[in-house]
């Protein structure tokens, strides 16, 4: 098969558009024809060596946890899944070195569910990790219907997600964005709000009261700004702040969970939630999608097409 893979750690110029062996498939596993794979900030992070110290990774490394594909085989015990269904996943095992930027992919049934009717490849592939990593942040603060949610970083690929799932579990939703996005945000049922100096002060000309959740998915102070608008400090999540919990607040890093993907692939069917993409390459062009996600101005997600 082809694949995207690299021999080092380091920058997108280490990947390279090469052959490697087909995968074998465990007992409860499926292979995956790949048709997309979704691009995430942690994929480059992982191939600039930045997470060795919590990941055992294994050179020839292919990067990627998110794919959309077909599936074209099933393990002895993959009892879930038969051979032409159409799915999605969160592919991300104990040990990193075989993932989805491939045109096969084997992969572990709970990681998976099945694709979204209502939804392209492209958007399909950008659904797991962030659509996970919303949906769990949102459970994680306890989020329910009436609660007023800040979200942080809202045009992003997380972040414009889980303003689509708290509108559709009936919560008022502000977000941080720059202006150019904030008609964008507007669109998916947010109250746009600039981010930077005076951040709380604006929140609380929106929500004089307060806000019930907040959702951090981009650091840089904006646990600290949260806790000032916050009702209740504690309600606070994020996936950037390592000092969130000694804050007070908790920290989300995204598990593999079939019946919350589920749930996500349900709200999608429903038309409650769809996928922006910013931008599609085809899957020798990973390097540039590595730059344009490094770049950190991306609206919604970035997609190697298989």
């Amino acid at each position: 098969m082809k694949a995207i893979t690299t021999n080092s750690y380091g920058g997108p110029e280490v990947l390279t558009y090469s052959e490697q062996s087909d995968p074998k498939v465990g007992p409860d596993s499926v292979l995956i024809r790949v048709k997309a794979a979704g691009v995430n900030p942690v994929d480059w992070k992982i191939v600039a060596g930045y997470l060795d110290g919590i990941m055992h990774v294994h050179f020839p490394l292919i990067p990627g946890w998110d794919v959309a594909g077909v599936v074209e085989a099933v393990g002895a015990d993959a009892t879930e899944y038969a051979v032409g269904d159409e799915v999605i996943g969160y592919v991300r095992k104990d040990e990193v070195q075989h993932g989805t930027y491939a045109e096969l992919v084997a992969a572990p049934v709970r990681t998976l569910a099945r694709k979204p009717d209502s939804l392209s490849w492209q958007q399909a592939a950008g659904l797991p990790l962030a659509g996970l990593t919303a949906y769990q942040s949102l459970k994680r603060a306890r989020t329910r219907a009436g609660d007023l949610v800040m979200v942080h970083a809202a045009a992003g690929g997380v972040g414009s997600l889980a303003v689509q799932i708290a509108v559709a579990e009936g919560a008022r939703v502000i977000g941080t964005a720059s202006e150019r996005n904030h008609d964008f945000l507007r669109s998916l049922g947010a109250e746009p709000v600039t981010y930077g100096d005076g951040l709380a002060d604006r929140i609380r000309t929106l929500a004089p009261e307060g806000v019930d959740v907040a959702l951090d998915f981009v650091g840089g102070g904006a646990v600290d700004v949260s806790q000032e608008v916050l009702k209740d400090r504690s309600r606070v999540v994020s996936i950037a702040d390592g000092e969130v919990r000694a804050k007070g607040g908790h920290m989300v890093w995204v598990r593999p969970d079939s019946a919350d993907l589920t749930a996500l692939a349900i709200l999608a069917d429903a038309g409650k939630l769809t996928v922006p993409v910013d931008a599609a390459l085809p899957l020798r062009e990973a390097a540039e999608a590595f730059r344009l996600s490094m770049a950190g101005r991306t609206r919604g997600k970035i997609i190697l097409e298989v």
